[in-house]
C-alpha cells in the first residue's frame, strides 16, 4: 500500500484509461482528488464512486480542459499529477477545435495549474505511440521504434492524421513547458489500449475490437500497437513512484494487423461471425517492433495479446455492446 497517505490528482477521469488508473491508485491507498467535465452526468461518475475505497478517499471536482485556472483547486495539496484527459476519436470534423485544442491547450493548463503548486512531486502525462511513431521513417518488420522516435507535425498535417497529430503538439509543448518551470515529468506513451471496460460508454479502442465482431463484413489494412488497460494504469503509478523514472516510456505488447487480431477472434470465438476480407486490396501494411526495454524497467510484465483480446470480447458482451 504505497499510496497511503499521499494525494495524488487524475484528470479526465471518466475515460477508459483514467477510470482504471483511480482504481488501481485507490487500491495503493491513495486520496485522488478527480476531475471530470460534468460531475453531475452519473455516465461520467457512477462506475468511479463504485470503485473500493472511492467513499473515504475519492474527490470528484469540475474541470474544463480550455479553461485556464480550472485544475488549480483540483491540483491543490498533490503530490502527483496524472493528465490524461485527452479526446481520441476519429470521426473529425474541426481537428482544431475537437482534437488539437482540448489536447495542447488542456496540457498547457494543467501543467499551469502544477506550476503553481508547490506540492507538485511529479507530472505523469498520458501521451501516445502517436507522439512518437509517425514520421517518414520506414516501419517494416525488421525496425524497432524507441523513445527515442518523434512523431513529425508536418507528416501528419500532409497525411491528415489528426489525432496523432493532437498528441504530438501536446507532448512536444508539455517538455518545452516543464523544461523552462523546473517540472519533474516523466510520459507514458501507450498504443491502442483493450482490455475490460470500466466505464459504462464505449471508447474507440475498445470500438476497434466491436467493430470486428460486430457484423462487419471487411477488417481494416492496418497494423498498430496493442497493450492492456492494466498494464498502461500501472505503468502510470510506476512511472510516479520510481524516483529515477524519467522521460517517455513506449506501451505495446504487440503490433498486430487487423487480420491477425481475426485470427485471434476466430481461435477464441469459432461461433462469431467475423470478416473474412480486408477493406482494400493493397499488400497488408506492414507491422514493426516496438522496443519494450524501457517499460520493462519500470516492472511491467506485459499481459499478453490474446488475454487482452479475450478480456475486451468479454467485457464488451457483459456491457452488452454487441449481442451472440
Amino acid at each position: 500500500m504505497s499510496g497511503v497517505g499521499k494525494t495524488v490528482c487524475v484528470t479526465g477521469a471518466s475515460g477508459y484509461i483514467a477510470s482504471w488508473l483511480v482504481k488501481l491508485l485507490l487500491q495503493c491507498g491513495y486520496i485522488v482528488k478527480a476531475s471530470v467535465r460534468d460531475p453531475n452526468d452519473p455516465k461520467k461518475t457512477e462506475h468511479l464512486l463504485a470503485l473500493e475505497g472511492a467513499k473515504e478517499r475519492l474527490h470528484l471536482f469540475k474541470a474544463n480542459l480550455l479553461e485556464e485556472g480550472s485544475f488549480d483547486s483540483v491540483i491543490d495539496g498533490c503530490e502527483g499529477v496524472f493528465h490524461t484527459a485527452s479526446p481520441f476519436y476519429h470521426d473529425v470534423k474541426d481537428p482544431e477545435v475537437e482534437l488539437i485544442n482540448p489536447a495542447l491547450k488542456g496540457t498547457l493548463n494543467v501543467l499551469g495549474s502544477c506550476a503553481k503548486n508547490s506540492s507538485v512531486r511529479r507530472v505523469v502525462l498520458t501521451s501516445s505511440v502517436a507522439a512518437v511513431a509517425y514520421n517518414s521513417r520506414p516501419r517494416t518488420p525488421e525496425v524497432v521504434v524507441d523513445e527515442s522516435w518523434f512523431t513529425d507535425p508536418e507528416f501528419c498535417k500532409q497525411n491528415k492524421l489528426w489525432y496523432v497529430l493532437s498528441k504530438t503538439l501536446a507532448e512536444d509543448a508539455a517538455w518545452k513547458f516543464v523544461k523552462e518551470k523546473g517540472i519533474d515529468m516523466v510520459t507514458i506513451n501507450p498504443a491502442m489500449v483493450i482490455g475490460p471496460l470500466l466505464q459504462p460508454t464505449l471508447n474507440t479502442s475498445a470500438a476497434a475490437i466491436l467493430n470486428l465482431i460486430n457484423g462487419s463484413q471487411t477488417f481494416p489494412n492496418a497494423s498498430f500497437g496493442w497493450i492492456h488497460v492494466k498494464d498502461v494504469a500501472n505503468a502510470h503509478i510506476q512511472a510516479f513512484e520510481i524516483p529515477s523514472a524519467n522521460g517517455r516510456y513506449c506501451l505495446v505488447e504487440r503490433v498486430a494487423h487487423y487480420s491477425e487480431i481475426v485470427k485471434i477472434l476466430q481461435e477464441l470465438y469459432p461461433a462469431f461471425q467475423l470478416p473474412e476480407k480486408c477493406a482494400d486490396d493493397n499488400p497488408f501494411v506492414p507491422t514493426f517492433q516496438v522496443s519494450k526495454e524501457r517499460a520493462k524497467s519500470l516492472g511491467i510484465e506485459f499481459i499478453p495479446f490474446k488475454e487482452s483480446i479475450k478480456e475486451t470480447v468479454e467485457s464488451l458482451k457483459e456491457k452488452k455492446f454487441f449481442s451472440h
